[in-house]
């Protein structure tokens, strides 16, 4: 019986990077087998159990199929995000994207931009304080956000928007005095995103392999950045296209600097470094 502190059988880790696949589109290579053990025993120690065996018992049972599966997708899923990451995007947006798309359709109806693939929440408030700077300087500007991640433990860390002050260096000096709190703690080292931010990001849980998004208002910009490098080709394709089905015509879809998007049939033309533009 795989104890504890044994390895995972070979069997058991087949059929967890199976179901991992179907579930999360997550490709687990034989290397990634100690990871996994490791990640693992953490979860088998909170639910005081004492062999994988046992747990993938549980897991692959009804039961464990509707509560247990989506601790097994946290346990795997990566987080990994900073504050204002690959810049040039967000000036982008205020300087090309924005006043495009304001130039076509008005001020007449709120803007949605949704970030899939949050994680911990460090680009929607980026966007968040961004969107709000430019709001500011056009009177009747309106937004709202959408921030969607499979994992629930980085949804509840994005949800309380609070970061250790090393994490928020990233954000010039003069946004974050605007939108940071600092702990009435004078010891402590944390930084709360301020109310008025924070409510006007709408976080939910949404799987990308999932076949449809409950998405009912179509966004004009969608940021999916660094999310799809974790999937195989054939899978990016499929998530791709659903992401752009959703995106409104002439709006604006934001990539990785590390993803490619070439030799795929979407209806995107290139506006810039890993940006794109829905044709119509």
């Amino acid at each position: 019986m795989d104890r504890l502190n044994e390895s995972l059988s070979r069997q058991n880790f087949e059929r967890l990077r199976e179901l991992i696949l179907d579930e999360a589109g997550i490709s687990l290579g034989q290397e990634k087998k100690t990871m996994l053990e490791v990640r693992l025993r953490r979860r088998l120690s909170t639910l005081r159990m004492t062999s994988t065996a046992r747990y993938c018992e549980y897991l692959f049972s009804p039961e464990g199929r509707s509560k247990e599966l989506v601790n097994l997708i946290d346990t795997v899923t990566t987080n990994k995000t900073d504050f204002f990451r690959e810049p040039d995007h967000f000036e982008h947006l205020v300087l090309k994207a924005l006043p495009d798309i304001e130039q076509r359709r008005g001020l007449s109806r709120r803007l949605l931009v949704w970030s899939a693939g949050c994680s911990t929440g460090e680009e929607p408030y980026t966007l968040a304080m961004v969107l709000s700077e430019y709001a500011q300087r056009r009177g009747g500007f309106r937004f709202a956000l959408l921030a969607s991640d499979i994992s629930t433990r980085a949804l509840e860390a994005a949800k309380m928007g609070i970061f250790r002050s090393e994490t928020v260096q990233p954000v010039p000096p003069d946004l974050r005095r605007k939108y940071l709190m600092r702990s009435r703690d004078s010891a402590s080292d944390l930084v709360r995103v301020v109310p008025e931010l924070r409510a006007t990001i709408e976080f939910r849980r949404l799987n990308l392999m999932d076949s449809h998004y409950d998405i009912a208002e179509p966004p004009e910009i969608i940021f999916c950045r660094n999310v799809i490098i974790y999937f195989d080709r054939s899978t990016q394709m499929r998530i791709l296209g659903r992401l752009v089905s959703h995106l409104m015509p002439g709006g604006y879809f934001f990539a990785g600097h590390s993803e490619s998007l070439q030799n795929m049939d979407l209806p995107l033309t290139v506006a810039g470094p890993a940006v794109y533009r829905k044709c119509g």
